[in-house]
């Protein structure tokens, strides 16, 4: 038996199970008539001003949506967005964000495989039902660890700790899939392994060369 044998893949939400973030954040711009650009900059300056990124915040439970808004639009041009009054930012968010269905079948063929899944996400309390309605979260995951109910967010050690604390496993039996390389890097150090999503294909071929060199899971192993 290969002592590195992976035994869970352990994969990202926003820009991973779904479209790219910088679809959905264009998508929203257009919604609220202004350009992207406008809104990073107006978030970079909600940052500036209180010390941390008001998303970040969001995504730990230390603030709410509607605080989260206000900060930003305080730094908004003159005029603000149009954000319409019938629809939460989040709503009008997710208007943007479609599931990535392909990927999602892959995984569920991991699993078939005798692969553990797990879900590792940045969220917030406030979009717990729009952000499943775009994965079948349940279905697919044995673990979900959501930053919105853990108070840490990626790509703080702990939150790493904590996930394989509830896998029970060692970080060498782990993959790791995120499109952000800060997030992979506190992965890494930890010991699992890692591959940075780009698209499908791409991430599809990684994952599944890492998994080869690795060895079939031992409940796979075990079934035959």
């Amino acid at each position: 038996m290969g002592v590195n044998r992976i035994e869970a893949v352990v994969c990202d939400y926003g820009g991973v199970l779904t479209n790219p973030l910088h679809e959905t954040l264009e998508h929203f711009a257009r919604a609220a008539g202004l350009s992207a650009d406008a809104i990073l900059t107006a978030m970079g300056a909600a940052a500036a001003k209180v010390g941390a990124d008001p998303m970040a915040l969001l995504e730990v439970g230390a603030i709410t949506e509607a605080e989260m808004v206000a900060s930003i639009t305080a730094e908004l041009p003159e005029g603000g967005w149009a954000l319409p009054e019938d629809r939460t930012f989040g709503e009008l968010w997710f208007a943007g964000r479609t599931g990535n269905h392909e990927f999602a079948d892959f995984l569920r063929g991991l699993s078939m495989d005798g692969y553990r899944l797990a879900l590792l996400t940045n969220n917030v309390v406030e979009w717990e039902d729009l952000w499943r309605a775009t994965v079948p979260a349940d279905e697919l995951f044995e673990v979900v660890v959501n930053s919105a109910h853990e108070g840490v967010r990626k790509p703080d050690t702990e939150i790493y700790e904590r996930l394989l604390a509830r896998l029970g496993l060692t970080p060498d039996r782990c993959l790791f899939v995120d499109d952000l390389e800060d997030n992979l890097k506190p992965a890494a150090e930890l010991g699992m392994a890692t591959v940075r999503f780009q698209d499908n294909a791409q991430a599809v071929e990684e994952i599944t060369s890492v998994l080869k060199v690795s060895g079939a899971p031992a409940k796979a192993e075990g079934a035959r």
